[in-house]
């Protein structure tokens, strides 16, 4: 009966699918081939299909059903960025076409239209469904590929579950989803590029459509998956590695990279909803310093605002507002404020947001050509067009005083757009935008890329306002591409054990998404955390790029003092470890803005053939520590796996005994982080903020193994005056034979004069004292010898013509 039962549902699951498809319309026969510069061009029936070589090794595809493509625009990617550079050799059999560039080969099989992405070899890459051809419903259309067995998908953004897509279908409609758990979809932004994953060789695909989207990784049909979207323009691109570096590399190539932050956002942020009023935020402050818990940011909430207007100060609560926010700066405290994107409906108040935007007509509509007004925070209001040039020009101007009483930065939230008192939580889909190619669209397209332009006016102001400073920008809602113009979160989580472990994955993916600059509440947004819970996140918050711990109003405090001395030593050192890792950190930043590769990265991205890894626990921060944290409230013994090759333990200095490896409780104090043999990890002393020049030489910690290396960046970490020389560009280099390891710093590039006259290097791996010690071929005394840590110490002038020690045993 059993048997029978499986039988019927599997019918029945076929049949619904079957119907399902009943009214879509597949492309039908290639019945011409035009071949353009770069490009191929295909009919099919009405259809047309244009296949272009970005470069040889990113192929993009449009498909016009009624045989006209829109204007050439995209928010995600830049017209440059598209603008193809790469020439097919084209191949027509009559029933198969191929077009080849030097990396890859479309094949396209004409009856019916089929198209294959394959490897210079011929080897397939990724191929359509011959099942579920290509097909279009009205405005609705639908792609689907085979699905290998032992492939794997990442990516997608910020969805929770685990880092792997397969199996997993998705949503993407930016939501306010206040309180979301693992199985919540959609979340709060719109990222349609996914990686794929096969035998240590990846590929990626990125669906340029801001409509509502959705991805389906075998939850429909077992072998196949699938991707579309409700309207707009079928327009994806395909990435070819086959490292999945490479893919990463090339999605940031067209969809932008992040700008170099501030340094202050790289360290500790402190936030709640809500600090107030004035005295509890200068408590905060001074308890920070008076503890010596390193900390640069305090965040202030919606509750500074009188009535929660945006842009306005409660005075009653913060009657010297102006002051305090020097009187922080003096202590080393930046301040970042809360600047929703809806402006209170106040006709006749007085209120310069509302007044500005109305006389200029700058407002969202409804059809009827009224001004759209919805429930939020301060009541009834009205929302910018923000995909509208000069409606986002004039957001930027918003923010002339607050940065004139310098605030440092600025936290665009509900931007997805969140509207109270609607089952949707977002406007109606007829209200209608302008857009920045011309003319009008309604809300169905404008909703996916809304928080993006937020962020964009934000972030575009601010450089009109202070040219030569970076802009930090924290953006809750994006779209593909927004990494150009602001960091983000996760949004509001919940301070549970269970949000704690899918942490990692979300950011992972995030990272894999183009947003490197990425974080989440820590300790969790709903809720109040147990002292191990906030515990073990602090910890694990070291290691991720954006360091906040927020929460929700009402909710107990979350300081790194509560919960008593023992749990407060344990968070102030690791925060501590992450003030020191900052030239670490900084550097890797640095190196971001030019690969766009994510600081936090999953094991593969390092090691595509790594084998069996917890990928949900186990991730790099940057390309040489590696964090394996405990995910639980158990002390149940952990397993830890390390990739190929050697590696050191960062807590011990010791190298790993790979035989010696067992599962192991992990105590509430310890988080297992582990160095990459040839790793160079430059380190600084602990400072109460990065506006505190550190006291003492820079370390540079030297981990001997293959291909041993490292790099140095620093620059004045406020400024754009780096594009212009002013930086410290270094790098460093280790060589190891049987009884020598020779250590070298390059000359520096740039003229910036860093805070270190000197640098000590630590070298691990010592299996005793040295014999001697050269420095540029003179002896070097003063060397000492760690038995317990097997390591030995050395201090040399730092000078920008560089310089090569090397110790002898």
């Amino acid at each position: 009966m059993k048997a029978i039962r499986q039988s019927a549902a599997l019918v029945f699951v076929f049949l619904f699918s079957a119907l399902a498809r009943a009214s879509w319309e597949p492309l039908g026969n290639v019945t011409a081939v035009v071949r353009q510069p770069h490009a191929i061009v295909l009919t099919a029936g009405k259809a047309k299909v244009s296949i272009t070589a970005i470069n040889e090794a990113v192929i993009r595809v449009r498909v016009a059903p009624t045989g006209v493509s829109p204007a050439n625009f995209s928010w995600a990617v830049a017209l440059e960025s598209n603008a193809p550079t790469g020439n097919f050799d084209v191949q027509d059999s009559g029933g198969i076409l191929t077009a080849s560039t030097s990396a890859v080969k479309v094949r396209v099989e004409k009856a019916p239209l089929r198209i294959s992405f394959l490897d210079a070899a011929g080897q397939v890459i990724v191929q359509d469904d011959p099942r579920h051809p290509m097909a279009f419903d009205g405005g609705e259309f639908r792609v689907s590929k085979l699905m290998p067995e032992d492939e794997h998908y990442y990516g997608l953004g910020d969805h929770p579950g685990p880092l792997d897509r397969r199996k997993l279908a998705f949503t993407h409609w930016n939501t306010d989803a206040y309180g979301w758990q693992e199985s919540t979809d959609p979340l709060y932004k719109t990222i349609p590029f996914f990686l794929g994953l096969r035998q240590g060789k990846a590929y990626g695909i990125f669906l340029d459509n801001t409509w509502r989207s959705s991805f389906d990784f075998g939850k429909q049909w077992r072998d196949a998956y699938s991707f579309g979207a409700d309207g707009g323009e079928l327009d994806y691109y395909f990435f070819y590695g086959p490292h999945p570096k490479t893919v990463i590399q090339r999605y940031a190539d067209l969809t932008g990279k992040p700008p170099l932050p501030p340094l202050w956002s790289l360290g500790f942020q402190q936030s709640r909803y809500s600090y107030y009023p004035e005295a509890r935020v200068r408590e905060i402050a001074r308890t920070f310093r008076e503890k010596q818990i390193p900390a640069d940011v305090i965040y202030l909430d919606i509750d500074y605002q009188q009535d929660n207007r945006p842009f306005t100060v409660n005075r009653e609560r913060f009657p010297h507002f102006e002051q305090m926010i020097r009187d922080l700066g003096q202590q080393g405290f930046r301040v970042i404020l809360i600047t929703d994107l809806h402006i209170a409906s106040l006709p006749n108040a007085g209120y310069k947001p509302y007044d500005e935007g109305s006389a200029n007509n700058y407002f969202v509509h409804n059809p009827d050509g009224s001004v759209f007004v919805g429930t939020v925070w301060p009541g009834p209001s009205v929302f910018p067009d923000f995909t509208w040039a000069p409606a986002r020009n004039w957001w930027g101007t918003l923010y002339k005083d607050f940065v004139a009483d310098g605030i440092a930065g600025f936290w665009n939230d509900m931007n997805e757009p969140s509207v109270f008192l609607r089952p949707d939580k977002t406007m109606p889909l007829d209200t209608v935008h302008r857009m920045d190619r011309g003319g009008t669209t309604t809300h169905r397209e404008a909703h996916n890329v809304f928080g993006m332009e937020n962020s964009r006016g934000t972030y575009e102001g601010l450089l009109k306002l202070q040219s030569n400073t970076r802009p930090f920008v924290l953006t809750r809602a994006t779209y593909a591409g927004g990494q150009r113009y602001a960091a983000t979160w996760t949004g509001d989580n919940s301070s549970t054990w269970n949000h704690y472990r899918i942490s990692t994955p979300t950011l992972l993916n995030l990272g894999l998404s183009g947003f490197a600059l990425i974080g989440d509440d820590i300790g969790g947004f709903k809720g109040s955390p147990t002292p191990d819970l906030l515990t073990r996140w602090i910890e694990l918050g070291t290691f991720n790029p954006i360091f906040r711990d927020h929460t929700d109003t009402g909710s107990a405090n979350q300081e790194p003092w509560v919960h008593g001395p023992e749990h407060e030593a344990i968070r102030k050192r690791y925060i501590e470890v992450r003030y020191k890792l900052l030239p670490y950190i900084y550097a890797s930043v640095e190196a971001t803005t030019h690969t766009g590769l994510p600081i936090m990265r999953p094991v593969f991205l390092e090691y595509p053939e790594a084998g069996d890894f917890d990928q949900d626990r186990a991730f790099f921060f940057g390309g040489d520590l590696l964090v394996e944290p405990q995910i639980d409230e158990t002390l149940d013994p952990a397993k830890i796996a390390l990739p190929p090759g050697d590696w050191y333990d960062y807590w011990t200095g010791l190298p790993v005994d790979r035989a010696a490896l067992r599962p192991s409780k992990i105590a509430l104090d310890q988080v297992p982080l582990y160095v990459r043999a040839g790793a160079m990890i430059p380190q600084q002393p602990v400072v109460q903020s990065t506006g505190e020049t550190p006291q003492g030489p820079l370390e540079l910690r030297v981990y001997p193994g293959r291909n041993c290396q490292g790099s140095l960046y620093f620059d004045d970490g406020t400024t754009f005056n780096y594009k212009g020389g002013d930086l410290l560009r270094a790098a460093l280099a280790c060589q190891t034979t049987a009884n020598s390891v020779t250590l070298r710093i390059s000359s520096s590039e740039g003229r910036f004069q860093p805070w270190f006259r000197s640098l000590q290097w630590t070298v691990f791996g010592a299996r005793s004292a040295p014999a001697q010690v050269t420095l540029d071929g003179r002896p070097l005394s003063g060397a000492t010898y760690n038995s317990r840590e097997q390591s030995v110490t050395l201090t040399t002038p730092y000078t920008k013509a560089g310089s090569e020690i090397v110790v002898t045993y």
